[in-house]
């Protein structure tokens, strides 16, 4: 099975937690964490800032590792590193995900995760 390494940012701002909607592909409208692939040489952290300034037109601070999470999709196995993260810029600009929310806690189970995701909110809430 094909393996695939990511990286996702949990941005935290105000008690809320920011969620994007996926644009395309076979998971369209389905909600994730913002984030890409690594690039060879790229440490995670180096990864997510520039995913997030590729897919967000921002800057974050990567703040501190959250969790691995291994997940089987049909055609892949996913192996997503997961970061809290926060905004250096207030600026965020939609360049690949069709909408974005920032949602508390309590929110959280209000949108339709992407299935790798969903393990994450659970972590989160007894975080919060």
């Amino acid at each position: 099975m094909k393996q695939i390494e990511v990286v996702a940012a949990i941005i935290r701002k105000e008690g809320r937690i920011f969620a994007t909607q996926r644009g395309y592909g076979e998971w369209k409208d389905w909600w994730e964490f913002p984030g890409g692939k690594m690039e060879a040489g790229e440490t995670p952290g180096e990864a997510l800032r520039r995913e997030i300034r590729e897919e967000l037109s921002t800057e974050i601070s990567v703040d501190e590792f959250f969790c691995t999470v291994e997940y089987d999709y049909p055609k892949f196995h996913l192996t997503m590193h997961c970061y809290l993260c926060s905004l250096l810029t207030d600026a965020l600009h939609l360049n690949e995900h069709e909408a974005a929310r920032w949602l508390t806690p309590a929110d959280l189970d209000t949108i339709r995760w992407l299935p790798a995701d969903e393990s994450i909110i659970e972590k989160l809430k007894v975080k919060s």
